[in-house]
């Protein structure tokens, strides 16, 4: 695939919700978001709306159904609100798409231009694990607002939370499925394998899980999570249940001041992971070298790693919707290419607590 098409990075996330205006003032009010483009009854879009939402090099779609019979009102009905589309730039949506076809995946849009006055726009999906897509989406000879079909939005100024980019995407898998969407993702669309955490890494006393780190030549990254046997059900288990199947767990987004990053998500009412002040007496020497103090880490929740290139600094958002399922990490890396190693065994005592609260554990 790195030969015959080359995924040149992440275009955008779509978000299927049950109401979409309502969602994107969430993510514009709580993540410092913008609305940039929209599509809906008033541009001539029958059947469903979308808000485009922009911040850093990162862009979201936030659609709906106005349809109770839409395949995205099924989804929602299904999954809650979820991440079905991931997009991929490529330089040649047909060669992608052919390719990844020919190595096994099941297409979901044949390759399709889309044409108005500003260009033409070229894209096709395959399906890969649950209902998710992935969306070979080429932009070269295009220059509009987003799509055809969508109008610029002139939306009420945003004060962005500082996020850059997109870290990592996170699919969750059924128990034994990781493997086989790991080799999918190497063999239709050239990813390399980067890491690989197994049970004994990220575990508990109670439940444990399994994941793979995917990258390939842009960086973009994608992490397959699967669960493992234990005594209880695992934070996938969980995710599995109430997503009704496999999907995207979580995003990572990265910002350059977590500080001033996680203040603002808190004052807008995004709510954490809360991390045991145990966590924060137990640290290596080495954080005390770092330019956040150790007190200021401790009052906002924010966990520490290293490895041999450097380090990060992370935090973990409770879920964003009533069920268990969709969340997001805040990241800034200082020369790290690790995901916390260090902090799994923290992060699933926190996320089992919370699991409890839910009856779900």
């Amino acid at each position: 695939m790195s030969n015959i098409c080359p995924i040149m990075g992440l275009d955008h996330l779509e978000f299927y919700v049950g109401n979409a205006k309502q969602a994107s003032a969430y993510f514009s009010h709580c993540f410092g978001f913008t609305t940039t483009a929209y599509s809906g009854l008033e541009t001539g879009e029958r059947k469903a709306t979308s808000y485009v939402l922009e911040q850093g090099d990162i862009r979201f779609v936030i659609t709906s159904a106005l349809l109770s019979d839409h395949p995205i009102a099924k989804s929602v009905l299904k999954h809650g609100d979820t991440i079905a589309v991931v997009a991929l730039e490529v330089s040649d949506v047909v060669s992608a798409y052919k390719h990844a076809v020919a190595q096994g995946a099941i297409g979901a849009i044949p390759p399709t231009e889309q044409e108005n006055e500003y260009g033409v726009l070229r894209y096709a999906a395959i399906r890969i694990f649950g209902d998710t897509t992935i969306k070979f989406i080429d932009r070269s000879d295009y220059s509009g607002v987003f799509a055809p079909g969508f109008v610029a939005k002139a939306s009420v100024p945003t004060n962005a939370a500082g996020f850059k980019a997109i870290d990592h995407v996170v699919g969750n898998v059924e128990l034994g499925a990781m493997n086989r969407w790991v080799e999918f993702f190497v063999r239709a669309m050239g990813f390399d394998v980067q890491m690989h955490f197994d049970d004994n890494a990220i575990s508990t006393d109670y439940s444990a899980l399994m994941s793979k780190v995917l990258q390939n030549g842009n960086k973009t990254t994608f992490n397959i999570n699967e669960p493992a046997k234990g005594k209880r059900k695992s934070q996938i288990d969980e995710y599995l249940e109430f997503h009704n199947g496999p999907g995207i767990q979580h995003i990572g987004l990265t910002t350059e001041n977590i500080v001033e990053t996680v203040i603002h998500l808190r004052r807008c009412g995004v709510e954490f992971l809360p991390i045991p002040k145990t966590y924060y007496e137990n640290l290596e020497p080495w954080v005390k070298e770092i330019d956040v103090p150790v007190e200021k880490l401790a009052e906002l929740g924010i966990l520490v790693d290293r490895d041999e290139n450097g380090y990060l600094l992370q935090l973990f958002t409770k879920p964003v919707g009533d069920r268990p399922t969709l969340f997001f990490e805040v990241i800034e890396r200082h020369g790290s290419r690790g995901f916390g190693a260090g902090n799994f065994k923290s992060l699933f005592v926190a996320l089992e607590r919370e699991q409890a609260l839910r009856g779900n554990l």
